[in-house]
């Protein structure tokens, strides 16, 4: 496997893992591998935007299939968290997956829009856009600081 592609397969597992509730920094992987000068800028940007969205996806599904287990130990969201995520997406609905890249929130919002049973395809957009922003947000300055 090419240097370049590794990097890529790293920072999209890197960034899908940190989307799940696993802990997980992949804005760092990203800043190394563009200090290091891996990979081209469009495809790191690919890379964790996809990983990051699709590691939402999962806990999305765990929200929608699994929802009926919330009261388990091993549920992804404390209940106290699912209420308090609940009553917020209720109150601002479908915009607020656009915060799903916010640590800790995020997680919690992307499990309580699968037990709304919010459309999956919806879903990936609007946490795919926000996840893209964020990571467009720590490219600008880190690609500033190479240039300096």
């Amino acid at each position: 496997m090419s240097p370049e592609l590794l990097a890529y397969v790293g920072l999209f597992w890197s960034a899908f893992l940190a989307a799940t509730l696993l802990p997980g920094a992949s804005e760092a992987v990203l800043i190394a591998l563009m200090l290091a000068g891996a990979g081209n800028p469009w495809g790191l940007l690919a890379s964790a935007t996809v990983g990051n969205t699709l590691g939402s996806v999962v806990n999305w599904l765990c929200g929608r299939f699994l929802g009926h287990y919330r009261d388990r130990r091993w549920f992804p969201v404390s209940p106290l968290q699912l209420a308090r995520w609940s009553a917020i997406f209720q109150r601002y609905g479908l915009p607020s997956l656009f915060f799903a890249w916010v640590p800790v929130i995020g997680d919690a919002l992307t499990v309580v829009a699968g037990t709304f049973r919010v459309p999956l395809l919806p879903f990936t957009v609007l946490v795919g856009i926000g996840k893209l922003g964020r990571y467009v947000a720590i490219m600008l300055p880190t690609y500033a600081l190479i240039d300096a």
